[in-house]
């Protein structure tokens, strides 16, 4: 459910808060763009670690700097407190010259070190992360990148760096794909863009001159899923994020919206009106059979489903209000889980389905919170004031959303514990519809 543009939850019966979602989120311009990390707030809790610029044996300088790189997603991640350049007391390309009481004057935990060597058009690159209090060697690693590839090497180091400390596998190779919008009126443009998870690297991979809503990742990372407006009524499609091709999959009257992929990827979830009211369905790609699982009189709308692919999770407002409710992917009936508070909707499961994730509404506005389902505990993990779509990174570490900066929209990200925010804004315009990608190997 579109909340932030929309008057009130029963303006989604109408049909047109798909398309007013979209088309009241525009700004003066469109072009491809990175998104850039502003960090809002740290982690008290972060762990300490030294990042040392990677030693370069070649001539010149290297097209990325891969240190630089490894130290932005660590911090970025919440976990971890990088230690400022200036603070560094020396500068080690390997453990063997590296003298751990000096990095334990300046409360360093981890030391990151490395050094880069060109091999005709190829770079050798090595890197180890040592434990300062232990005073060893925990990982090491010799790899080659192409120049064009570094940045997507800097971050696999950053991937195994986490892993090894955290026991958590990392999420920095991953991909995030939104929405961006721009011009106004006759000039209006949207435009589909999949970026690193950091929001480098945008690729643009639709343009249209109508509106372009709810993108979802298919579970191998090759699909994307989304609704379009481009034949004049919201529709369905399904296309290959790196060669284009397309298929259209839903064009019913009313609407067609909220695509959710099982984790099997054989099935995909959706709300459609062509019966009625917005009621919740399944179709079998491979038959293109829809199931209807839901019948009420209520708006039944952005499902998801448990990482098991046994249950879904929707909005629904039977109960008078947006709230939560759970039923089996078979179909049957819906069991309502949110209680706290009178607006609670877009729920997310964490990947091991302890965690619900959602956009809930308090005196100060509306928020990323999460719901623990043991004990229906639900912690606010956001500050801003219109909070929606929130996405949860394949390793749960991670929640991106979209947020207001302004009179801009612009995507947010908050660790799950909520001790740690960013925000990452576009240079050229509106950004909003962000969904995380799952693991691509």
């Amino acid at each position: 459910m579109k909340r932030w543009m929309s008057q009130g939850w029963k303006t989604l019966a109408s049909g047109w808060l798909l398309a007013l979602t979209a088309m009241l989120c525009l700004t003066t311009t469109a072009q491809a763009q990175n998104l850039t990390i502003e960090i809002t707030r740290g982690s008290d809790q972060a762990t300490p670690i030294a990042v040392v610029p990677f030693e370069f044996s070649g001539q010149g300088g290297l097209p990325q700097d891969v240190a630089q790189i490894v130290s932005d997603d660590l911090e970025h991640s919440g976990q971890f407190s990088p230690l400022s350049r200036s603070s560094l007391v020396s500068l080690p390309s390997s453990s063997q010259d590296v003298f751990y009481d000096d990095w334990k004057r300046v409360d360093a935990r981890y030391l990151v070190v490395g050094k880069i060597e060109p091999q005709g058009d190829q770079y050798r690159i090595q890197y180890e992360l040592m434990d300062v209090l232990g005073g060893k060697r925990m990982l090491g690693e010799t790899l080659t990148s192409s120049g064009g590839n570094l940045r997507a090497s800097a971050h696999y180091i950053s991937d195994q760096i986490f892993e090894a400390i955290t026991g958590i596998r990392g999420a920095f190779s991953t991909r995030i794909v939104y929405v961006s919008a721009s011009g106004a009126g006759d000039n209006a443009r949207y435009a589909l863009y999949v970026a690193d998870a950091d929001g480098y690297n945008a690729q643009q991979v639709l343009s249209s001159d109508d509106p372009i809503l709810s993108p979802a990742w298919s579970p191998d990372g090759q699909k994307i899923a989304y609704v379009s407006f481009e034949s004049g009524n919201s529709a369905i499609y399904v296309q290959n994020a790196s060669t284009g091709e397309r298929v259209r999959l839903t064009s019913f009257p009313g609407i067609n919206g909220a695509p959710a992929w099982s984790p099997d990827g054989r099935k995909l979830a959706m709300s459609l009106s062509k019966d009625g009211q917005p009621e919740i369905y399944v179709m079998n790609l491979a038959t293109r059979q829809l199931t209807r699982l839901t019948n009420n009189s209520a708006i039944e709308t952005e499902p998801d489903w448990t990482p098991d692919g046994r249950s879904l999770i929707f909005t629904s407002d039977r109960s008078g209000a947006p709230q939560l409710y759970r039923m089996s992917a078979n179909g049957g009936q819906a069991e309502r889980v949110t209680f706290t508070g009178n607006y609670n909707s877009d729920g997310r499961f964490s990947p091991d389905g302890k965690t619900l994730f959602m956009v809930t509404r308090d005196d100060s506005g509306y928020h990323v919170a999460k719901q623990d389902m043991d004990t229906n505990r639900v912690t606010v993990l956001t500050d801003s004031q219109w909070d929606e779509s929130p996405s949860v990174a394949p390793n749960g570490t991670m929640i991106i959303f979209a947020t207001q900066q302004g009179a801009q929209g612009v995507l947010g990200a908050v660790s799950s514990d909520g001790r740690a925010s960013f925000r990452l804004p576009s240079t050229q315009g509106d950004v909003r519809e962000p969904a995380w990608s799952p693991f691509l190997n």
